[in-house]
């Protein structure tokens, strides 16, 4: 196991590689969530800060933890030969559309349809450890099924899906929207 301060160079390129990684939040009370992320959904901005874009999902657990304790761990592991499982620890926060920062953020991203947060992490803790119990997988493809089934919500659709299953946390905490 490795500390840095800060994403280094050569972790940077590793996370620019991945394909999948996971996203942990916990508030004071309730459950804890963990969950797998895809698609060109995140950027290193800095050595100490990355940001992710959430599209439109089942729940919103993410937003609602941080309204209460602001803390995020985002896991990558190498499903490859070379072995790797990094950790980035830090403060976390949620940006909305409605947020000055939206467009610029999401500007960062391809376009995805049913966006609906930006979480943005300021990193305290990188830390490496080495994966050696983390099996060896071949990626395929990304899947297109969010960006189909938001395309064919359409806009209002989305809205009505946003109100009535992420607007608060399985745990009933609100989460922003």
């Amino acid at each position: 196991m490795q500390q840095y301060s800060e994403i280094t160079e050569r972790l940077q390129s590793f996370i620019e590689a991945q394909q999948l990684f996971f996203v942990a939040t916990a508030a004071r009370e309730g459950r804890v969530n963990v969950s797998p992320k895809g698609l060109d959904s995140l950027r290193v901005v800095s050595p100490t800060r990355a940001v992710w874009l959430n599209g439109t999902g089942s729940g919103n657990e993410t937003a609602a933890h941080l309204r209460d304790v602001p803390r995020m761990t985002l896991m990558f592991c190498s499903f490859v030969r070379e072995p790797l499982i990094l950790r980035l620890y830090g403060t976390a926060r949620a940006v909305h559309e409605r947020d000055p920062e939206w467009t610029e953020l999401t500007g960062l991203f391809p376009p995805l349809q049913g966006a609906r947060n930006v979480f943005v992490l300021d990193i305290d803790l990188v830390q490496t450890s080495c994966g050696y119990g983390v099996p060896e997988f071949e990626f395929v493809q990304q899947r297109a099924l969010m960006d189909n089934w938001a395309t064919k919500k359409g806009p209002d659709g989305l809205a009505a899906y946003q109100q009535e299953h992420n607007l608060v946390s399985i745990d009933g905490f609100p989460t922003g929207l």
